[in-house]
């Protein structure tokens, strides 16, 4: 939070050349209130639409992308509107904003396990009775509103909103993802084919092709038939180098 606040679209300007400035590869905005986050309102917006059309607009002309944290449903039909090329969490998106979605080729980027680890940690005070609050409400809507997604064929990725869960645990999620609508192939391109074109970087990583970095795992058996088998990596190959053989 080094960079400050921006409370005007030539603020947000200024605070991305900023970013720019120092070689960032993506930005991230946040459209709407926070779940964890004292003070916050999930359901409400945190940017104006001119604002976060300041943001897309200004990190084109630096060739980056912009990714937008909201919640609200308006918050994220405004990100949308505005040209991120992602929506983190999507929590309460309605039928309008995945019609939008869809429509823009938007990214939906929906951490649908983070409830499991949010309310567990509550369990032992980690986490403040204010923001379970926040989290308990949303939980099933994110899921359920995810399943409407998948069906309409929005485009999707896989997120975790790391450091909410452990990053041992992220890998939990692609259970999460096929029992709320996706098939286990769709979840596997989630994380893999589909994260690198969200990122920009189909040609260098995503899937298995001469060229590209030779990032691979393994599992003992089919994760097509048994996706918790995702769960269980047994070999680790980053860049041509075996790190678990």
């Amino acid at each position: 939070m080094r960079y400050g606040e921006a409370n005007s679209p030539w603020e947000v300007r200024q605070v991305i050349r900023k970013l720019a400035h120092d070689g960032v590869d993506h930005i991230k905005v946040l459209s709407s209130g926070a779940v964890l986050a004292h003070g916050s309102n999930p359901k409400s917006q945190e940017f104006t639409l001119e604002e976060l059309q300041a943001a897309v607009d200004e990190a084109s002309h630096l060739g980056l992308r912009v990714e937008a944290h909201a919640h609200s449903a308006e918050g994220i039909k405004n990100a949308i509107r505005a040209g991120v090329a992602s929506v983190e969490h999507a929590t309460l998106i309605d039928d309008e904003g995945i019609a939008l979605a869809k429509q823009h080729g938007t990214y939906l980027d929906m951490d649908i396990y983070d409830e499991e680890c949010i309310q567990e940690q509550g369990k032992t005070g980690q986490v403040p009775k204010d923001m379970l609050e926040h989290d308990a409400s949303l939980g099933q809507a994110q899921r359920d509103n995810f399943r409407k997604a998948v069906a309409a064929g929005v485009k999707m990725s896989f997120g975790t909103d790391a450091s909410v869960c452990p990053f041992t645990d992220g890998a939990k999620q692609f259970a999460y993802m096929v029992k709320y609508g996706m098939t286990p192939m769709q979840a596997i391109q989630a994380a893999t084919s589909n994260a690198a074109d969200l990122l920009g970087h189909s040609n260098e990583f995503g899937s298995i092709k001469p060229g590209k970095y030779a990032d691979l795992v393994a599992v003992n058996g089919d994760p097509l038939t048994d996706i918790r088998l995702l769960e269980k990596i047994q070999f680790v190959m980053k860049d041509g180098k075996v790190y678990k053989p």
